[in-house]
């Protein structure tokens, strides 16, 4: 990115990089570290958007269509991302078709995966949910055998819909079940 004119913007954990509303002025990656989306639903509890770690961007949408970001976005973790101009990165999408269909496919799979996601969260016992995401996400990374879910609990709950606590409790019946296993904190689908 930065052979394109990009700056890197560094992000303490838990600091804003932009607030649902803002007008969007730059395309961000993630260089290193992680962000996450979100709104605040009611009584303030949060909506998980999306999560977003190294290589990944966000936030096109509304740079792209020129409309308010319609979600926050904050750092997980000390961060560092690569911040593009908006009228440099679509000079970039005009004159590289090659990165235009790669973003395509991008939005196309986040697309996806909100769809699918609200397909299997609608009227599903907990355990279907969660379950439902994990394999999701599984599938989405090409893991061969175990998977490490390295997603937080209270994450899990944000996207699938739940309270951390049902979250935490389904998780230890599917151990018991056997659909999870468990390492210290780390849980993993061995399907």
């Amino acid at each position: 990115m930065t052979q394109y004119g990009a700056s890197i913007k560094r992000l303490k954990k838990g600091q804003m990089l932009f607030f649902e509303g803002d007008e969007p002025v730059y395309h961000y990656q993630v260089k290193n570290g992680s962000v996450k989306m979100f709104n605040y639903g009611e009584d303030d509890q949060e909506i998980l958007q999306g999560i977003f770690g190294p290589g990944q961007s966000f936030g096109e949408p509304a740079l792209l269509a020129q409309f308010p970001y319609p979600a926050c976005a904050q750092a997980l973790e000390d961060s560092e991302l690569y911040r593009l101009p908006r009228r440099i990165f679509e000079q970039l999408l005009a004159e590289n078709a090659l990165v235009s269909l790669n973003l395509l496919k991008i939005l196309s799979n986040r697309l996806r995966f909100k769809t699918i996601l609200s397909k299997e969260v609608k009227g599903f016992p907990a355990a279907h949910r969660i379950l439902a995401l994990i394999d999701f996400m599984k599938k989405e990374n090409k893991t061969e055998g175990p998977y490490e879910v390295k997603i937080t609990r209270q994450m899990i709950a944000d996207l699938t819909g739940l309270r951390v606590e049902t979250v935490i409790r389904t998780i230890r019946e599917l151990k018991d079940a056997g659909e999870l296993v468990a390492s210290g904190r780390k849980i993993y689908r061995n399907k």
